[in-house]
């Protein structure tokens, strides 16, 4: 899903509960242009302010890959500290 997409829902769930965009930023703590940028698709915003516009629409991000079940068993395994990529070195 890229940007523009992710405007798209965020335009869709804001209209489908009765918001305008000043509505909308307000309950997300933003100015109103930031609203009108990311349901544009503008290509740039910080997630911090993108996780505030979804959990102001109740809007849940998951990831997904092939590996997200290998880390979800090291985040049990650990805690909630996965250390290891698979194989066992860090590559950072």
């Amino acid at each position: 899903m890229d940007l523009r997409e992710i405007g798209e829902v965020i335009k869709f769930h804001r209209k489908m509960s009765g918001l305008s965009r000043e509505g909308l930023a307000a309950l997300a703590g933003v100015g109103k242009t930031v609203i009108f940028d990311v349901e544009k698709g503008k290509q740039t915003i910080r997630l911090t302010t993108l996780s505030r516009i979804l959990q102001a629409l109740n809007i849940e991000i998951r990831l997904e890959s092939p590996l997200m079940q290998h880390y979800q068993e090291a985040k049990d395994a650990e805690g909630d500290r996965p250390g290891q990529p698979l194989g066992g070195r860090d590559t950072d």
